[in-house]
């Protein structure tokens, strides 16, 4: 496996800024919500463009994702922005009855999930937002790994009907996938074709996959890398195919290892085709203040510790 080229680093929250305001240009029915959190969403160019169709909730998430609800039944396409913890664990409540039970058009945006957030520590880093998503009936589900894929999402979902959790970052993160890319919700993205062990992978871990990747090449081992950046739907014929090539997997998530990526590969796994299955992912543990990499070291999900799984998962497939 060959080095993938990085065109520049940049935060996946500043996707999400760039690709809503395309998406606003594109249709007119885009409106934005955001909890006093207009610039870490990076919502001011959306703002300041169209003042009419933003909304300022304030300190008020629960109301403000009631408000989006409503703005769904008029029509529009809403996008409410705040911080991931805010987004999902402060307002499950009025996510399950006012948006995923009646299956409104919501965009939910959440940025700083996981220990990437950084310094602002444990109460912020939530590392439970996709289990608790996912298991919403309806909710579809995406964790995009770079800047453009990010920008691509965003659009994408403007253009879908349903509610959407859309999961994206605060570091700034290499960028690595095409500028000029579609996005397609629901279908993964082969990153590395291999023939000893799958790696799926989501968020920012694809990165931390293709560094375990090209690692593994110079020990001899291939590697299958895929980018699973909807995590509901899952994609289960690429996550099939892949693994009845190799016969091992490895999931790789900046999320607890309880109801995240992991859970979701495992479970259909065991359902069609058992097999080793080794996970890299937060373990049952809540993060701390720091710098992202030194948490990313410190809990166990850098690229050494995919090295680690695969070498696991192959010596059981052994």
């Amino acid at each position: 496996m060959k080095p993938f080229e990085v065109s520049a680093h940049k935060d996946t929250r500043s996707g999400f800024g760039a690709g809503l305001l395309e998406a606003a240009q594109r249709d007119t029915r885009v409106v934005g919500l955001c909890a006093d959190l207009t610039g870490s969403l990076m919502m001011d160019a959306f703002r300041d463009a169209f003042p009419q169709r933003f909304f300022q909730a304030g300190i008020a998430e629960a109301n403000m994702m009631g408000t989006a609800a409503g703005l769904a039944t008029g029509g529009y396409i809403p996008f409410a922005g705040t911080f991931a913890n805010f987004a999902t664990g402060r307002v499950y409540d009025q996510i399950r009855q006012s948006i995923a039970y009646s299956h409104k058009n919501v965009k939910i945006c959440a940025s700083h999930a996981g220990l990437t957030l950084g310094e602002d520590g444990a109460t912020h880093q939530i590392l439970e937002d996709l289990g608790l998503m996912k298991m919403l009936p309806g909710m579809t589900v995406i964790n995009t790994c770079d800047y453009n894929q990010t920008k691509a999402a965003t659009i994408a979902i403007a253009a879908y009907d349903g509610p959407v959790y859309l999961r994206f970052g605060r570091p700034k993160w290499p960028v690595f996938t095409p500028a000029d890319q579609v996005f397609e919700i629901g279908k993964a993205w082969m990153v590395n074709e291999g023939t000893d062990v799958s790696i799926f992978a989501t968020g920012h871990m694809v990165w931390k996959a293709i560094e375990a990747g090209v690692r593994l090449a110079e020990q001899g081992v291939s590697a299958e890398i895929i980018n699973i950046h909807t995590i509901k739907p899952l994609d289960t014929e690429a996550v099939l195919n892949s693994a009845r090539k190799t016969r091992c997997v490895v999931t790789a998530e900046e999320h607890q290892i309880n109801g995240g990526l992991g859970d979701s590969i495992a479970q259909l796994l065991a359902r069609n085709l058992p097999l080793p299955v080794e996970m890299v992912a937060v373990m049952d543990s809540f993060g701390e203040s720091g710098k992202p990499e030194e948490l990313m070291v410190k809990y166990g999900i850098d690229t050494p510790d995919i090295i680690a799984a695969v070498g696991r998962a192959i010596a059981r497939k052994s």
